[in-house]
Protein backbone atom coordinates (compact mmCIF):
# COMPACT_ATOMS: atom_id res chain seq x y z
CA UNK A 1 0.00 0.00 0.00
CA UNK A 2 1.40 3.42 -1.02
CA UNK A 3 -0.82 5.46 1.31
CA UNK A 4 -1.21 5.30 5.07
CA UNK A 5 -4.61 4.48 6.52
CA UNK A 6 -4.62 7.88 8.26
CA UNK A 7 -4.01 9.82 5.05
CA UNK A 8 -6.50 7.66 3.12
CA UNK A 9 -9.14 8.42 5.76
CA UNK A 10 -8.39 12.14 5.55
CA UNK A 11 -8.67 12.09 1.76
CA UNK A 12 -11.94 10.14 2.05
CA UNK A 13 -13.25 13.00 4.20
CA UNK A 14 -12.10 15.48 1.56
CA UNK A 15 -13.93 13.50 -1.10
CA UNK A 16 -17.10 14.16 0.86
CA UNK A 17 -16.27 17.88 1.05
CA UNK A 18 -15.77 18.01 -2.71
CA UNK A 19 -19.06 16.24 -3.41
CA UNK A 20 -20.76 18.62 -0.94
CA UNK A 21 -19.21 21.57 -2.75
CA UNK A 22 -20.54 20.23 -6.03
CA UNK A 23 -24.06 20.03 -4.61
CA UNK A 24 -23.74 23.52 -3.13
CA UNK A 25 -22.67 24.94 -6.47
CA UNK A 26 -25.61 23.24 -8.19
CA UNK A 27 -27.88 24.96 -5.66
CA UNK A 28 -26.21 28.34 -6.33
CA UNK A 29 -26.49 27.76 -10.08
CA UNK A 30 -30.18 27.06 -9.65
CA UNK A 31 -30.58 30.30 -7.68
CA UNK A 32 -29.15 32.25 -10.60
CA UNK A 33 -31.04 30.24 -13.20
CA UNK A 34 -34.34 31.01 -11.47
CA UNK A 35 -33.40 34.70 -11.53
CA UNK A 36 -32.78 34.45 -15.30
CA UNK A 37 -29.09 35.25 -14.80
CA UNK A 38 -27.92 32.56 -17.14
CA UNK A 39 -24.23 33.50 -17.31
CA UNK A 40 -23.95 33.31 -13.53
CA UNK A 41 -25.93 30.06 -13.60
CA UNK A 42 -23.59 28.61 -16.23
CA UNK A 43 -20.53 29.64 -14.23
CA UNK A 44 -21.81 27.82 -11.14
CA UNK A 45 -22.97 24.76 -13.08
CA UNK A 46 -19.37 24.52 -14.37
CA UNK A 47 -18.04 25.02 -10.84
CA UNK A 48 -20.29 22.19 -9.65
CA UNK A 49 -18.94 19.89 -12.33
CA UNK A 50 -15.36 20.84 -11.43
CA UNK A 51 -15.91 20.02 -7.77
CA UNK A 52 -17.30 16.61 -8.73
CA UNK A 53 -14.21 16.07 -10.89
CA UNK A 54 -12.02 16.97 -7.90
CA UNK A 55 -13.82 14.34 -5.80
CA UNK A 56 -13.28 11.72 -8.49
CA UNK A 57 -9.61 12.66 -8.80
CA UNK A 58 -9.17 12.17 -5.04
CA UNK A 59 -11.17 8.94 -5.14
CA UNK A 60 -8.98 7.50 -7.87
CA UNK A 61 -5.84 8.48 -5.94
CA UNK A 62 -6.97 6.57 -2.86
CA UNK A 63 -7.78 3.50 -4.97
CA UNK A 64 -4.60 3.74 -7.07
CA UNK A 65 -2.42 3.91 -3.95
CA UNK A 66 -4.12 0.91 -2.36
CA UNK A 67 -5.99 2.81 0.31
CA UNK A 68 -9.40 1.93 1.64
CA UNK A 69 -12.11 3.97 -0.05
CA UNK A 70 -14.94 5.01 2.27
CA UNK A 71 -17.30 7.53 0.69
CA UNK A 72 -18.78 9.77 3.37
CA UNK A 73 -22.29 11.18 3.42
CA UNK A 74 -22.66 14.69 2.07
CA UNK A 75 -24.42 17.50 3.83
CA UNK A 76 -27.48 19.09 2.29
CA UNK A 77 -26.67 22.32 0.48
CA UNK A 78 -28.21 25.68 1.23
CA UNK A 79 -30.96 26.16 -1.35
CA UNK A 80 -32.01 29.77 -0.86
CA UNK A 81 -30.04 32.98 -0.68
CA UNK A 82 -31.31 36.43 0.26
CA UNK A 83 -29.34 38.01 -2.57
CA UNK A 84 -26.96 37.27 -5.40
CA UNK A 85 -24.18 38.77 -3.33
CA UNK A 86 -24.96 36.29 -0.53
CA UNK A 87 -24.81 33.39 -3.00
CA UNK A 88 -21.37 34.44 -4.25
CA UNK A 89 -20.20 35.11 -0.68
CA UNK A 90 -21.22 31.54 0.18
CA UNK A 91 -19.12 30.28 -2.72
CA UNK A 92 -16.09 32.30 -1.60
CA UNK A 93 -16.49 31.10 1.98
CA UNK A 94 -16.64 27.52 0.72
CA UNK A 95 -13.48 27.96 -1.36
CA UNK A 96 -11.64 29.40 1.63
CA UNK A 97 -12.73 26.41 3.73
CA UNK A 98 -11.57 23.99 1.05
CA UNK A 99 -8.23 25.80 0.88
CA UNK A 100 -7.77 25.14 4.59
CA UNK A 101 -8.78 21.51 4.15
CA UNK A 102 -6.27 21.00 1.33
CA UNK A 103 -3.57 22.65 3.44
CA UNK A 104 -4.39 20.17 6.21
CA UNK A 105 -4.03 17.26 3.80
CA UNK A 106 -0.71 18.62 2.57
CA UNK A 107 0.49 19.06 6.16
CA UNK A 108 -0.51 15.47 6.97
CA UNK A 109 1.23 14.13 3.87
CA UNK A 110 4.37 16.09 4.78
CA UNK A 111 4.32 14.87 8.38
CA UNK A 112 4.15 11.30 7.08
CA UNK A 113 6.93 11.90 4.56
CA UNK A 114 4.54 10.88 1.79
CA UNK A 115 6.12 12.54 -1.24
CA UNK A 116 3.71 10.90 -3.69
CA UNK A 117 0.76 12.43 -1.86
CA UNK A 118 2.47 15.81 -1.59
CA UNK A 119 3.11 15.81 -5.32
CA UNK A 120 -0.49 14.76 -6.01
CA UNK A 121 -1.93 17.36 -3.61
CA UNK A 122 0.13 20.21 -5.07
CA UNK A 123 -2.32 20.31 -7.98
CA UNK A 124 -5.13 20.99 -5.49
CA UNK A 125 -3.08 23.70 -3.77
CA UNK A 126 -2.60 25.46 -7.10
CA UNK A 127 -6.26 24.95 -8.00
CA UNK A 128 -7.40 26.55 -4.74
CA UNK A 129 -5.46 29.73 -5.44
CA UNK A 130 -7.24 29.97 -8.79
CA UNK A 131 -10.66 29.22 -7.28
CA UNK A 132 -10.35 31.70 -4.42
CA UNK A 133 -9.18 34.44 -6.77
CA UNK A 134 -12.07 33.73 -9.16
CA UNK A 135 -14.67 33.99 -6.40
CA UNK A 136 -13.06 37.11 -4.91
CA UNK A 137 -13.17 38.83 -8.30
CA UNK A 138 -16.74 37.75 -8.93
CA UNK A 139 -17.85 38.94 -5.50
CA UNK A 140 -16.19 42.30 -6.14
CA UNK A 141 -17.99 42.67 -9.47
CA UNK A 142 -21.35 41.64 -7.97
CA UNK A 143 -20.88 44.15 -5.14
CA UNK A 144 -19.95 46.95 -7.54
CA UNK A 145 -22.95 46.21 -9.74
CA UNK A 146 -25.45 45.82 -6.91
CA UNK A 147 -28.60 43.72 -7.02
CA UNK A 148 -30.37 46.07 -9.44
CA UNK A 149 -27.59 45.93 -12.02
CA UNK A 150 -26.76 42.24 -12.23
CA UNK A 151 -27.18 42.32 -15.99
CA UNK A 152 -23.87 44.19 -16.05
CA UNK A 153 -22.34 41.19 -14.26
CA UNK A 154 -23.84 38.97 -16.95
CA UNK A 155 -22.21 41.18 -19.62
CA UNK A 156 -18.91 41.05 -17.72
CA UNK A 157 -19.05 37.24 -17.78
CA UNK A 158 -19.94 37.14 -21.49
CA UNK A 159 -16.91 39.26 -22.31
CA UNK A 160 -14.37 37.01 -20.66
CA UNK A 161 -14.25 37.48 -16.94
Amino acid sequence: MLISPVLAAAINTQIGHEFSASLQYYAIATHFHRAHLLQLATLFFKQADEEREHAVKLLKYVVDTGGELRLPATKEPVHTFPSSEAAVEAALTWELEVTGQIKGLMDLAASEGDYLAQNFLQWFVDEQLEEVMKMQRLLGVVRMAGEKHLLSVEAYLVHGA
